[in-house]
């Protein structure tokens, strides 16, 4: 027989799921502004630009992690060999020393900006077509609210 899950044990796989979800989406959308992803890829930092690592070993971390696949078992293992292996990073000590764990952590942040980026960008796009997003602001607790105009 099937144990019976509590509640929160299953509303937690479906935010996981769909949290994971928005983050391949959000990176589909961010690869599909560029022609050369590699070569063009930009990051809104806004004010957390970090000291140690630059934009252009962020912007490999980003586009390898995408071309492994997010969602990929060891995939901060393989994007570990990749930094190892590349050219581009040949004298990158910094770079080639990090660890799986530090470039999941540098990944995480790198995603979180480049959702934050996206969201925005949808928003505006649905105000300007005048879609449902028009009108509307999110009030944080996953519904929305109209604001009427007087």
């Amino acid at each position: 027989s099937n144990p019976v899950l509590p509640l929160e044990a299953v509303v937690s796989t479906q935010s996981t799921g769909e949290r994971r979800q928005n983050t391949r989406r959000a990176l589909e959308n961010k690869m599909a502004r560029y022609r050369a992803p590699f070569h063009q890829l930009k990051i809104q930092y806004g004010t957390n630009k970090g000291k140690h690592y630059n934009e252009e070993e962020d912007r490999f971390l980003i586009c390898k992690l995408f071309h492994l696949g997010i969602d990929k078992e060891n995939v901060y293992d393989e994007l570990r060999t990749e930094v190892r292996n590349s050219s581009f990073f040949r004298f990158d000590w910094f770079l080639k020393s990090r660890t799986s764990i530090e470039l999941q952590r540098r990944c995480n942040t790198l995603v979180t900006l480049i959702e934050r980026e996206m969201a925005e960008i949808e928003e505006r796009e649905g105000r300007k077509k005048g879609g449902i997003a028009a009108g509307k602001k999110p009030n944080g607790s996953g519904t929305s609210t109209p604001t009427f105009k007087r």
